[in-house]
This record gives structure tokens, sequence and C-alpha cells, in this order.
């Protein structure tokens, strides 16, 4: 099977937060700065891309995702501080 990508996506350094998974990260980021849908990520303008985790399972993404997305806020943040601490777009626009 193949894997997955886990992601955060944000506006600016400590915004709203967005959880994500998907197995394939820039098309999905060309669809969340294309502001496909009306959810959370196009009403908050949520398309910098702070954090990434892959997983060789996808399954072990999905799972990872559920986990993080029922974390407390504060945790999230050091997870996000622990490896992006500028908080610095990790898939430019461009890709």
């Amino acid at each position: 099977m193949k894997g997955g990508w886990v992601y955060i996506l944000t506006n600016k350094p400590f915004g709203p937060l967005y959880v994500g998974v998907t197995n394939d990260l820039p098309r999905r980021m060309g669809e969340h700065r294309a502001r496909v849908g009306t959810g959370f990520v196009a009403t908050y303008g949520l398309t910098r891309l702070v954090y990434t985790e892959w997983h060789e399972d996808i399954l072990s993404a999905i799972q990872r995702e559920k986990n993080i997305k029922h974390w407390p806020r504060a945790w999230k943040l050091n997870v996000i501080v622990a490896a992006n601490p500028t908080w610095e777009e990790l898939l430019p626009n461009g890709f």
C-alpha cells in the first residue's frame, strides 16, 4: 500500500491550524491554495504548510492524523515549533 503525508496548515505563526492527510502533498496543497471547497481551510485562508510527516503506510498516516486532531492546541504548536521554529512555508507556491 502507498504511503501518505500528515500535514498542518496555517495562515500565520500561531494562527488557526488545520491537520490533514494525503497521498499527494503537492496536489493537495494546490487544491488548498485554490480554495477548492467551502470548508475550514478555504474559510480561514490556510495556505501556509508548516509541518509534515511522511508515513510508509497510508493507514498509519490516517491514524496519526486522527490522533493529532484530538490533541490539545498546545501540543500541536509544540510539534510545529520543534520541527519548524520560524514557521517557514515548507512547500513554495511554485512547487
